[in-house]
């Protein structure tokens, strides 16, 4: 990784970049005393803005969730055009935008913020695939539309739970987690959207069970109609899992990488679909 990180915050006055290293969140701010907010990652792919419409979509939606402001695309778009040029030029960028309720007894003004890195090399993840374990979400696959209050689907600031449940499959000797709810469906990753492969069926669960909207998954669909396969939103059953012809997490920075492990059951993995479907993945994020 080279390139010190770049962060732009978004003022009524206009974008401002600030020093990485001095402090700029108050510790009375919403997203830092109660994880209230909303965020967005971008990958940026050899300095090329990539499409934003989808990820655009789903933060104004994630925005509705929290009655937060919908964002001011133009406003973002513009930081994001800045961080990329004013960062040193890296491979992959990973860049992510940060919207909270604002400061606690202030006048109510979000606070935003954009922040650009150098994403983490998942080169060797790509290629080898990792293993994972099911763990109980808690809820089951129709919590969110009798309770939209548990903000399901939307992409918020509070990840205390998807880090606890990495650190549970890291204590099992595990990768990554695949999410399964109370009636047994598999859900989503704790950063990733789920794809399993039967036969020429490619298959996601649907954003109505409570679950993010991929954006990297919809891409990765049109990656398998192309090649023929049919694509679509569908049930999944935990316990059918076992028995697919391959099993994908996908995410914007990451990408797409096999599970070749689940619950410590070896599962098929093909590493030449694996590696054109992320071909296809980074020549979606150059595509602008």
């Amino acid at each position: 990784m080279t390139g010190s990180p770049v962060v732009l915050l978004l003022e009524p006055s206009g974008i401002r970049r600030v020093d990485p290293r001095e402090p700029q969140l108050a510790v009375t701010d919403w997203g830092a005393t109660r994880g209230d907010g909303i965020f967005e990652s971008v990958s940026v792919i050899d300095g090329r803005m990539p499409p934003l419409d989808a990820r655009f979509d789903r933060l104004e939606a994630s925005a509705r969730a929290l009655d937060l402001p919908l964002i001011d695309r133009a406003l973002w778009t513009e930081a994001l055009l800045r961080s990329i040029d004013a960062h040193d030029p890296v491979e992959r960028l990973a860049v992510t935008l940060a919207l909270t309720r604002g400061v606690e007894g202030g006048d109510g003004t979000p606070t935003a913020w954009l922040l650009a890195r150098p994403a983490r090399d998942f080169t060797d993840i790509r290629r080898t695939g990792v293993s994972a374990v099911t763990l109980d979400r808690g809820y089951a696959s129709d919590a969110a539309e009798g309770a939209p209050w548990l903000l399901l689907g939307a992409k918020h600031l509070s990840y205390a739970t998807n880090s606890a449940a990495l650190r549970e499959a890291s204590r099992r000797g595990a990768d990554d987690v695949i999410f399964t709810s109370t009636d047994g469906l598999a859900l989503e990753g704790p950063t990733s959207s789920l794809l399993v492969r039967r036969g020429d069926i490619v298959e996601s669960p649907s954003a109505d069970s409570g679950i993010l909207a991929g954006t990297t998954q919809s891409t990765a669909f049109g990656f398998f109609e192309s090649r023929g396969f049919t694509a679509r939103f569908a049930p999944i059953r935990a316990d059918d899992l076992a028995d697919a012809d391959a099993v994908w997490l996908v995410s914007s920075v990451r990408q797409a990488v096999a599970v070749h492990t689940l619950d410590g059951r070896p599962l098929p993995v093909d590493g030449e679909l694996t590696a054109a479907l992320n071909d296809w993945l980074a020549n979606a994020a150059r595509s602008e």
